[in-house]
């Protein structure tokens, strides 16, 4: 199975994307991650990327692809599921036409839809130790004492990012940036809108349903 897998923060997208890789024996590629570990290892486009990384530039959207590129042929014959990119038209566009090259054209493209509100919910609720890190969340993963680590015993914080004003900037970022794209793979008849509150394993159950899968 060949996917790509769009979500907002705090919709659950890195959770489906980790059973996915399971469910269908696929490889799960970040972007993020693909671009670090190119840089790791000091492949062409590798070093091409640490030179843009390092001078504080946009990696251009040509070394992304390129980078991307070789990921996805370094998976063989397994499925993969992409997950943060691509976040633009062009590089859809590009990505489509690596794909083609490499005769692993994308089955879908899987949306996970959650209302604005609880989203904010959902992320405002988090919690982390200045101290050792450890993070939590009010509603499910909750300090054994109120506001203290159980850890190190430390007074947990709120990120700045995780207030709702700052995460509804954040929400409105994405839906800027990505309304386009998931309008391009609409058109071209790929694009699969999930609702994605509730429980974890009905909200795979839909996505495996969408993709005609048991």
């Amino acid at each position: 199975m060949r996917i790509v897998l769009f979500g907002a923060p705090g919709s659950g997208k890195g959770t489906q994307a980790s059973i996915l890789e399971k469910e269908f024996g696929a490889v799960h590629i970040s972007t993020g991650d693909t671009l670090r570990e190119a840089v790791a290892k000091g492949t062409e486009v590798g070093l091409q990327a640490k030179s843009y990384m390092d001078r504080g530039e946009l990696v251009p959207d040509e070394v992304v692809i390129a980078i991307a590129k070789e990921k996805l042929a370094s998976v063989g014959n397994n499925g993969f599921v992409l997950d943060g990119f691509p976040r633009t038209v062009a590089q859809a566009e590009a990505l489509d036409d690596a794909l083609l090259e490499l005769q692993k054209p994308l089955d879908a493209v899987i949306n996970l839809r959650v209302d604005e509100e609880e989203l904010v919910r959902r992320l405002s609720g988090r919690r982390v130790c200045p101290k050792c890190g450890e993070p939590y969340h009010v509603d499910s993963k909750p300090p054994k004492s109120p506001g203290k680590c159980d850890i190190c015993g430390a007074d947990l914080i709120q990120r700045e990012d995780d207030k709702p004003d700052a995460i509804r900037n954040r929400l409105r970022v994405y839906q800027e940036q990505t309304a386009p794209v998931l309008e391009y793979y609409r058109r071209k008849g790929l694009l699969r809108d999930i609702e994605a509150a509730g429980g974890i394993d009905e909200i795979t159950r839909r996505i495996k349903a969408s993709l005609g899968v048991q």
